[in-house]
Parts: C-alpha cells; structure tokens; sequence
C-alpha cells in the first residue's frame, strides 16, 4: 500500500462522522465498562449475566473505538469485527430481555435494544458499520491495483 493511501484513509476514518463516533463509542466503552464492573463487585449475586454482558459491551465499544481512531485496514478490521458483535449482542440480548425478561432481572447496555441509553447502543452499530464499510470502499477506489 503506497503511502498517500495510507494517509488518506487515515484522514477520512478520523474527519467529520468518524470522530463523532469515536467519542460515542469511547463515551460507551466507559459507561459500559465502569457500570457492569461496579455492578459485578457489588451485586454479583442478583444478575451475574446482565453484568458480565455490560462489561463485555464495554470492552467492545473500546476495541472498537480504537479501530476507529487509527489508520489502517487491520484496524479497520478489527473494528469491523467489535460492531459486528456489538450487533449481533443488541439484537440478541434485546430479543432476550423483551421475550425472557426473567433470565435478565437487572438491565445492561443492551438490554431492550438500549431503551435505558435512549436507544443509542441499537443505532450505534449500525452507524458504525456504514462508516466503516464507507471508508473501506474509498480506500479501494483510492488505492491504485498492484502491478
């Protein structure tokens, strides 16, 4: 990869909606993280699952904001993989906890596909996959074939 795609797609991954969600992301992956951990150490016992999936939550939404600051196809990738878990992990939990809430007496990020976060943690995947996927297809037009 030449060195002006390089930086090119570091430029467009960190302009405008990148660099917002960045900040919702980084926003998550702290609210996420430090709300399921407290939970865990304090009422482990009332609903170890909903805790441990926060925590989880957490730890993706902060992979992934990392992929999303960074230049670079492998960074790109990685975050690709953390939205598209992030994903799967809202619409199943969200399933979950609307047809078996009682297998989830205490709420997490996800749970009801976000409603206790104004429903940012269903829309914020879906974000992230458009721009990711937006930056990827520029690189790919930017980026002259290997001879």
């Amino acid at each position: 990869m030449s060195e002006t795609a390089a930086t090119t797609t570091g430029t467009t991954l960190r302009s405008g909606p990148g660099r917002l969600l960045v900040a919702v992301y980084a926003v998550f992956a702290l609210a996420a993280t430090a709300r399921g951990t407290y939970q865990l150490l304090t009422r482990f016992d009332e609903a170890p699952l909903a805790y441990g999936l926060s925590v989880l939550a957490g730890a993706l939404y902060f992979v992934a904001a990392v992929g999303l600051a960074r230049a670079g196809r492998t960074s790109r990738m990685v975050a690709l993989v953390c939205v598209s878990v992030e994903t799967a992990g809202v619409l199943a939990v969200g399933a979950l906890t609307v047809f078996w809430s009682a297998g989830f007496p205490d709420d997490t990020v996800w749970s009801n596909f976000g409603s206790g976060y104004l429903f940012i943690p269903l829309a914020l995947p879906v974000l992230g996959l458009w721009w990711i996927l937006k930056v990827h297809s520029e690189d790919r037009r930017e980026t002259p074939p290997a001879s």
